[in-house]
């Protein structure tokens, strides 16, 4: 399958199985979205969606977040994973953010890239979800299931799968298709034992089709070899 036929057929299908994709992470405005990105780090959205509405009721803004001591944040986050650190770059983010930026979630990548605990994944998530922009964020699930299904090949890092990615889909596409990715990543297309039996992409997708090829191979040289321990057999 070409490549341009794939990118067609998987975001067709996509388009029909979630018309409407989101974040699982909960969130009220761009500030408590940006925690909560910062948060999800290493850890599920289940998880994060457990510690913030503490951590949001305590710091409502960016300015209240600021004033708040390590050990105080700490005492809410500390049941996700390297709540050490995440401490430190949320004290970071929300001094900076208030200090440089008026409290106000920047709309830029470089501006967000600045922020303390906001790379360029968590600067693509806010730029996607909160103002819409064609980014790409790409985790672990993206990077994962782009390279099984044949949207990439041989990615090298991140960047690299956000760039082929972002340079197929068409533009009013991506902020959805960072949803699409992520969300079959996690329930579908997993890590170690993807569900491929029952997935909607299975026969247009180049893992699966090379694990079908791959059966029917070992099938064949199964028959083969029983072929011929009958012949033995019959010559015995």
């Amino acid at each position: 399958m070409k490549q341009a036929d794939r990118y067609k057929a998987v975001i067709e299908r996509f388009a029909a199985e979630m018309p409407s994709p989101k974040t699982e992470l909960h969130y009220e405005n761009p500030y408590q979205l940006l925690v909560a990105v910062i948060l999800s780090a290493q850890c599920t959205d289940k998880r994060v969606n457990m510690i913030t509405p503490a951590l949001f009721e305590a710091y409502p803004t960016a300015a209240d977040l600021a004033k708040a001591s390590a050990d105080d944040i700490f005492a809410l986050i500390k049941s996700c994973s390297y709540p050490n650190n995440k401490t430190k770059s949320l004290m970071g983010m929300a001094r900076k953010l208030t200090e440089d930026f008026g409290g106000e979630i920047p709309a830029d990548i470089d501006s967000l890239m600045s922020l303390p605990g906001v790379g360029r994944k968590t600067a693509n998530v806010i730029l996607s979800v909160i103002f819409n922009h064609p980014a790409m964020a790409v985790d672990t699930h993206v990077f994962r299931v782009a390279e099984r299904i044949g949207l990439t090949t041989r990615s090298r890092n991140p960047l690299s799968t956000e760039k082929k990615l972002t340079g197929n889909i068409p533009e009013e596409l991506i902020a959805k298709a960072h949803h699409w990715l992520i969300l079959h990543g996690r329930y579908v297309c997993k890590a170690r034992k993807p569900m491929c039996e029952g997935c909607f992409l299975a026969d247009i997708c180049r893992h699966r089709q090379a694990e079908v090829k791959a059966e029917a191979r070992a099938l064949e040289r199964t028959r083969s070899m029983a072929g011929e321990n009958r012949n033995d057999g019959d010559k015995n």
